[in-house]
């Protein structure tokens, strides 16, 4: 019998890239909301999803400083499951229920990206970076207070493709004001066999599902975004028409499961 969860299937099942679930996570993360153009929203949404007409065109951008487990003290192995992430959730509805849909996602670990590819996360490689906070502060390391700015960024292939500024202003004094729509993507792995092409194996609209979701240190401010035109790359088909807030916090949760929303494939 061959083991593991994502590939490579071995004997022992040590070299597959991630232990198979509960998958924990810990994270220092840069929220900027923002707003694009409409058409442009729309037009990344697959079948089964609909533009929110009262979000007109409100987004969120993400960079993420990761920290993973699963239930052999992972994270003991920082080298293996630390990784940064950025990535986009667009507001829409399935169903008349409002959701977020990721249609940009980068990450700079190839376990990340298998597990992103899982839950069906469109993920690619990049290099994500994000100012830190550490407990002693000083000039590198701004303090979680009024005029701090917290900043991220994202390359890919050579070519910027985003950068984000948030601005401290005061600490998040209501905790619902952080709650995120549920996150639907769209799991899809297509065929090569020859005549099936345009018929991939699975193509569905899946709702992730995480839980014992915590957050800790969390401030707002103004949020400033920017999504540079690059070669070979659409992202920028979403740059921003006006920002608003920005949310410098930290935050833990567990996956475990994935819900199959419908399933496109016919």
């Amino acid at each position: 019998m061959l083991e593991g969860f994502n590939y490579p299937l071995t004997p022992k099942g040590k070299s597959t890239l991630n232990p198979p679930p509960p998958w924990h996570y810990s994270a220092d993360f840069l929220n900027i909301e923002f707003w694009t153009e409409p058409k442009a929203l729309a037009a990344v949404l697959p079948p089964g999803l609909a533009p929110d007409p009262a979000a007109e065109g409100h987004a969120n951008a993400l960079f993420y400083d990761w920290q993973f487990s699963g239930s052999s003290d992972e994270y003991l192995e920082p080298a293996r499951y630390q990784y940064r992430e950025f990535f986009i959730l667009v507001d829409a509805l399935f169903e008349g229920k409002p959701i977020s849909y990721c249609p940009y996602i980068f990450v700079d670990n190839d376990a990340a990206l298998a597990r992103g590819w899982t839950q069906g996360y469109p993920k690619r490689l990049g290099q994500v970076f994000q100012t830190r906070h550490y407990a002693a502060t000083g000039k590198a390391n701004p303090p979680l207070g009024p005029g701090s700015k917290f900043a991220g960024s994202l390359t890919a292939a050579g070519q910027r493709l985003a950068y984000g500024v948030v601005t401290l202003e005061k600490p998040v004094s209501d905790p619902a004001t952080l709650k995120q729509r549920p996150v639907v993507n769209l799991l899809h792995t297509p065929r090569l066999a020859t005549g099936r092409h345009d018929k991939p194996a699975v193509h569905e609209l899946v709702e992730n599902v995480p839980h014992d979701v915590k957050v800790e240190q969390a401030w707002m401010g103004a949020g400033m975004l920017t999504l540079p035109v690059a070669a070979g790359e659409e992202v920028s088909d979403l740059a921003p028409v006006r920002c608003g807030i920005g949310i410098r916090a930290s935050m833990s949760y567990v996956v475990d499961d994935l819900k199959t929303l419908r399933d496109l494939s016919n």
